[in-house]
């Protein structure tokens, strides 16, 4: 899932139409473009966020749909469970997959990439990151993927089912990371690297420790 993307002349005209959020970030380039380093990762995040928006609500109203016909009780905490963690797998996937398109026929698919462009190296990218590049880019590749991946471990036992071990939770992860870098390859949108895949289940462990304690907590009140 790393930050490293060349802006293109289609990224640029999907900024400047942004469907929610185009006045907010017109008066954020305006304050700070030429003053903050790295507004470009304002600027993906805004664009992300947008995104979100609108596929959420596509999902709002196709959840709303399903509950009307199927009539299945649920209790509100759960269905606010379930619609926070599909506004959270969305934004992921809009900040790492789907970063120059609004919609799916805009897709453009490389099936002829080399899959030397994969790096298997394990921590070769990041090292390289540390010591030659920016530091910022460091932290948001290493701690940025684990944070990322971290509702992943928390979530996932709670919206699908509080008997989900360890185990099929981290298997969640590893395989939601896999084809996330597995797309950004076909769709030439990031780095493909087996460094994002570990830290993103570091992420994913964390998140489930948190769950543990939380579930603790629960027992307790």
């Amino acid at each position: 899932m790393s930050i490293i993307y060349i802006e293109t002349y289609l990224y640029r005209e999907l900024i400047s139409h942004m469907l929610f959020l185009g006045p907010l970030y017109n008066l954020l380039a305006r304050l700070y473009a030429t003053r903050i380093n790295h507004f470009a990762l304002i600027k993906l995040s805004l664009l992300a966020i947008d995104k979100t928006i609108l596929y959420f609500l596509i999902f709002v109203v196709l959840r709303l749909i399903w509950l009307l016909f199927v009539r299945r009780r649920r209790t509100i905490r759960s269905e606010a469970m379930l619609w926070l963690f599909a506004f959270y797998i969305i934004l992921v996937l809009m900040l790492t997959t789907f970063r120059d398109t609004y919609f799916p026929w805009q897709l453009t698919f490389h099936f002829d990439r080399p899959l030397s462009d994969i790096n298997l190296v394990f921590m070769k990218e990041t090292w390289k990151m540390f010591y030659a590049q920016s530091r910022v880019d460091f932290i948001y590749n290493s701690f940025g993927n684990v944070l990322c991946f971290i509702p992943i471990g928390l979530l996932t036992p709670i919206v699908f089912s509080k008997k989900q071990t360890f185990w099929r939770v981290i298997l969640f992860g590893i395989i939601f990371s896999v084809i996330i870098e597995g797309m950004q390859f076909l769709l030439e949108t990031g780095v493909s690297d087996i460094d994002d895949v570990f830290f993103n289940t570091c992420g994913t462990i964390l998140g489930y420790l948190l769950y543990l304690v939380y579930k603790r907590i629960r027992k307790n009140f």
